[in-house]
């Protein structure tokens, strides 16, 4: 219940914020052009919270559904404007000033993820060093020439402090379809130069998590004891009786000696029985588990509603690192990873877009709140990164040429300023029943693989 609460505190965080920086920037534009600002409303429906401030007699409310928000001006076309009134009107405004007001909401965002990933990068972010734990023999990583107990410094020349580092410029690489130049440091202090060649592998293994399976290695990583610290009632795990204080000894008579070798047991056998041998109490049991199925159709894997006991310790020293900067160059670094994860983003839906990703790949707001919970049980630095991210995506996917988004509207202004006339009202509508269209399939899509789609349960480890 704790954590369902966290979840719901951080969404609604995150998504308030998003969507008042948002809707300020229409609404600090609109008002310094001297358009007068009627309602300026985060989230839809009935107003839970309103008040009314200034001169204009502006309406500011707080509404019931927080996916959103919106400003509302002036404007002939939704209501007559008195004669005197009329220089105050939106569709009044020039082209070059009605475009300023629409940009304003996207560069807003843009802005506020800088400063997010500049206060993140402040603060330090901690996590796995990039070091390599296991090499798969003849695979991409064997041939590239890389070793158990290699440190990835640098990929094409940007430093990685930890794996967050490697999987961006990865992802830059695989979108791009290009090989990567990877600077690793041997376990002999020696460095060299290693190509990494992204063939056969796909967009949707990066997603779908199985990138390091594709490329042939995986990260060193602490082991951490299969000791259980909580069972979920309800949940497979509590209907075989397992308990809290269990330690897992073996699965199907195989020894077990680590817990991500028990989740990667656990997600790989969805509906079949495990026979888990535990030591309980200085007694050891035999206990049949039937992991539940989880996840689409196409990729279902098992979860039994367990979590893991916290290590007593970490060995923060070789395996850990904190990324963190001064305030002039994490400024830098924000910008960079600002301009990058839009970048990227764009890429990504245009492999969507022409079907070489899938649309699986989509979320919608229950896996955001998810991640938002996620995110903020790990740590300040992780939620502001969170955040930043949502940001930046919130910006990208408004400046799309969609009519109804902040893009379309921007390219019905162009057009109009082109042909020096505004579009004829007939296509202006014919456009936004269109851009309705598209935006509520992509919402059913998003909503439709938020129903299938869990948390993979590894992410309950951190």
């Amino acid at each position: 219940m704790l954590d369902f609460l966290q979840t719901i505190l951080a969404f609604i965080v995150a998504l308030g914020l998003l969507v008042t920086i948002h809707e300020y920037g229409h609404y600090q534009v609109a008002r310094s052009l001297g358009i007068r600002i009627l309602k300026f409303s985060v989230g839809f429906g009935p107003a839970l919270w309103s008040t009314r401030r200034g001169v204009d007699q502006t309406e500011f409310a707080v509404c019931a559904i927080p996916l959103g928000g919106y400003v509302k001006m002036l404007d002939e076309r939704e209501a007559p404007v008195p004669p005197e009134e009329l220089h105050r009107a939106f569709n009044t405004q020039t082209v070059g000033r009605r475009m300023a007001v629409v940009v304003a909401g996207p560069l807003a965002n843009f802005v506020l993820a800088v400063a997010l990933y500049w206060l993140m990068f402040m603060a330090g972010v901690t996590g796995p060093r990039p070091i390599i734990g296991e090499v798969t023999p003849n695979g991409v990583a064997a041939t590239a020439g890389l070793r158990v107990g290699d440190e990835i410094l640098a990929v094409d020349g940007r430093p990685t402090v930890l794996w967050d580092s490697v999987m961006s410029a990865a992802v830059d690489g695989l979108l791009d379809g290009r090989r990567l130049e990877v600077e690793v440091r041997h376990a002999d202090g020696t460095s060299r130069l290693a190509a990494l060649d992204f063939e056969g592998v796909s967009v949707d293994d990066f997603a779908k998590g199985k990138f390091f399976e594709k490329l042939g290695f995986k990260p060193r990583r602490q082991p951490i004891p299969p000791l259980i610290g909580k069972v979920v009632l309800g949940e497979a795990a509590a209907t075989a009786g397992l308990r809290a204080g269990d330690l897992l000894q073996t699965v199907n008579g195989e020894p077990l000696n680590d817990w991500v070798q028990w989740v990667e047991r656990v997600r790989a056998s969805p509906g079949k029985t495990l026979q888990v041998g535990v030591l309980r109490d200085g007694q050891s049991l035999t206990l049949s588990v039937v992991p539940q199925s989880s996840g689409q159709a196409a990729q279902l894997v098992g979860r039994i509603g367990a979590e893991v006991a916290r290590p007593e310790s970490v060995d923060t020293n070789t395996l850990m690192a904190t990324e963190r900067y001064t305030a002039v160059d994490a400024l830098g670094r924000a910008l960079d990873r600002t301009a990058n994860v839009s970048v990227t983003s764009l890429k990504f839906m245009h492999r969507m877009l022409v079907g070489e990703a899938s649309t699986s790949n989509l979320s919608g707001p229950i896996s955001i709140a998810q991640f938002a919970g996620a995110s903020a049980r790990m740590g300040l630095s992780r939620f502001l990164e969170f955040m930043a991210l949502v940001s930046v995506s919130l910006a990208v996917l408004n400046l799309l040429p969609v009519p109804l988004l902040d893009g379309g509207h921007l390219m019905y202004y162009a057009l109009e300023a082109i042909m020096r006339r505004p579009l004829p009202e007939r296509v202006q509508v014919y456009g936004q029943h269109l851009g309705l269209m598209v935006l509520m399939g992509l919402m059913g899509i998003a909503l439709f693989n938020d129903v299938v789609r869990s948390i993979p349960d590894i992410m309950r480890i951190f």
